[in-house]
C-alpha cells in the first residue's frame, strides 16, 4: 500500500495538479472570507469566529475532490495500466487504500495552511472576549471525517469508467446528495424528516463542529467511507477476474 500511496503523492507533485488543488482551495477560501463582501467574509461578520469559513469548505471541496479523485482509476483504466497494477504483490484492499490515503493526504496538505485563519482570529479579539476553542478544533476533526467521505466517493466513482469528467461529474453528484440532499429530502417526508436527515454529511458535520466528538458521528462518517471504499474493491475484483 504504501508504494501506491507514494505513487500518488509524486503523480500529484510532479505535475501542476497537486499545487492547482491546494492553491485553488486557499485562493476560494481567502477571497470570500477576507476580501469579497458577504456573509462568509469575517471581517465583515460581528462574531471573531471561523464559522463562515466551516459553512464554505465543504462546498468548495465537493469540486475540488472529485478533481483530484477522478483519475485515480480512470487514468489507469484508459491507459490499460489497471491490468499492470493488479499484478503487482498487493491486494486489492492495498491498492485501493494507497490511493485513497494519496488523495487524502493531498487534502490535508491543502488544509494545513488554514490553520493560520486561528491566528488571525485570535489576534482580532481582545480579553474579555473568548473564542470557542472547542467548536473550532471540532469543527477541523469533521472536516477531516467529510474529507475522508468525499475521497472515498470520488474513488469509488473513479472505477466505474475510463472517462475522468464522467468520474468527477458522479462524484460531485453524490457528494452533493450525501452533504446536502438529504436535508431537502427530509424536508419532503415529514413524518420521517429526522431520520432522513442523519443519514446526510451535513447532519454529522454540524454536530462535530459544536465541539463534540459523538461516537455516532465518527461511525457515520467512517461506515461512509468504509463503504464506498468496499464497492471500489468489489468493483476493483470484477474487472480482474
Amino acid at each position: 500500500m504504501k508504494s501506491i500511496l507514494l505513487r500518488e503523492i509524486q503523480s500529484f507533485f510532479g505535475s501542476l495538479i497537486g499545487y492547482l488543488v491546494i492553491a485553488v482551495f486557499l485562493l476560494l477560501n481567502g477571497l470570500f472570507l477576507w476580501v469579497f463582501q458577504g456573509d462568509f467574509n469575517v471581517l465583515d461578520s460581528s462574531f471573531a469566529d471561523l464559522t463562515p469559513f466551516f459553512t464554505l469548505a465543504p462546498w468548495v471541496l465537493i469540486f475540488l475532490i472529485p478533481a483530484v479523485t477522478m483519475r485515480s482509476f480512470s487514468d489507469e483504466r484508459k491507459q490499460g495500466t489497471i491490468e499492470l497494477l493488479m499484478t503487482k504483490p498487493l491486494s486489492v484492499w492495498q491498492i485501493v487504500n494507497g490511493k485513497f490515503f494519496g488523495a487524502f493526504l493531498l487534502i490535508i496538505i491543502a488544509l494545513l495552511p488554514t490553520l493560520i485563519y486561528v491566528y488571525v482570529i485570535y489576534g482580532l479579539v481582545s480579553p474579555p472576549t473568548v473564542i470557542d476553542s472547542g467548536s473550532i478544533i471540532g469543527s477541523y476533526f469533521g472536516l477531516l471525517f467529510l474529507v475522508a467521505g468525499y475521497t472515498a466517493i470520488g474513488i469509488f466513482t473513479s472505477i466505474l469508467t475510463e472517462n475522468q469528467i464522467v468520474a468527477f461529474i458522479l462524484a460531485v453528484f453524490l457528494c452533493f446528495l450525501l452533504y446536502f440532499g438529504m436535508e431537502g429530502l427530509a424536508s419532503q417526508f415529514t413524518p420521517y424528516n429526522d431520520f432522513i436527515a442523519s443519514l446526510g454529511m451535513d447532519y454529522h458535520f454540524r454536530s462535530i463542529s459544536r465541539g463534540v466528538l459523538d461516537t455516532r458521528d465518527i461511525i457515520y462518517f467512517l461506515s461512509v467511507a468504509i463503504l464506498f471504499l468496499s464497492l471500489t474493491v468489489f468493483k476493483l475484483k470484477s474487472l480482474k477476474n
